[in-house]
């Protein structure tokens, strides 16, 4: 399900690099969700978690600074894709995690394929061509 493959790439070494992390990420929150025991994952939930936060916040910190370095028009909608993200992830910390362990991992994978899904291959690929014309490789 987290595989990476060259379509994903916006042909941008260091952001290509940050994506391969998130999908990295994305293998641990499904292979968390794929234990089919009686075990607490709590902690290793919480974990991959916070992880996928400091991350994500770093990548899109990353992502911006190059949009309004070399003002990529699209930056307001692109960045307002990057506060939705981090606002779902509060929505899901803020859960009963601990009681809720199966659903919350399910819930994870769900949204980071399909924000893998719907960002990655639809919204950064618009600036893909825009940063490689500035000489961004």
């Amino acid at each position: 399900m987290f595989k990476w493959k060259p379509e994903f790439s916006v042909n941008v070494e260091e952001i290509d690099k940050q994506h391969k992390r998130l999908f990295e990420l994305g293998g641990r929150i499904y292979d968390i969700a794929s234990l089919k025991d009686s075990f607490d994952h709590y902690d290793e939930i919480m974990e991959v978690l916070d992880e996928l936060r400091s991350y994500t916040d770093y990548h899109f910190k990353y992502e911006e600074k190059l949009m309004t370095r070399y003002n990529f028009e699209g930056y307001e909608e692109h960045s307002f894709e990057h506060l939705f993200f981090m606002k779902k992830l509060d929505r899901i910390e803020k859960k009963d995690i601990d009681s809720a362990q199966n659903e919350t991992a399910l819930d994870l994978v769900k949204f980071v394929a399909n924000w893998i899904e719907d960002h990655i291959l639809k919204s950064d690929m618009k600036y893909k061509d825009f940063f490689n014309s500035k000489g961004i490789r």
